[in-house]
């Protein structure tokens, strides 16, 4: 295990978290217009989690410190992506 190696894995956990979060964002605001919601609701979940724990284990490489690794990338771009809406939000809206 290298820095490099390290990095690269916290790197892609921040890739994988701001995918997550940002199609939870867009299934939340789907939502609103959608026919089918519960579809939605479930596929989105389904698509985003195996998505994410497919990643997850790809990159662990059976290494219990790559997957701690991973997690801490994904929860910030938990973070990244929270605070990005939050600006967003905080935005004057122009007309």
């Amino acid at each position: 295990m290298n820095p490099v190696s390290i990095l690269s894995r916290l790197l892609a956990g921040v890739a994988l978290g701001i995918f997550f979060y940002t199609g939870l964002h867009w299934t939340v605001r789907a939502l609103l217009t959608t026919r089918h919601p519960i579809l939605l609701t479930i596929g989105s979940f389904w698509m985003r989690t195996l998505i994410v724990v497919g990643g997850i284990l790809l990159l662990t490489d059976r290494h219990w410190q790559y997957a701690m690794t991973c997690i801490a990338g994904f929860l910030a771009g938990r973070l990244a992506v929270s605070s990005s809406l939050r600006l967003q939000a905080a935005r004057p809206k122009c007309r």
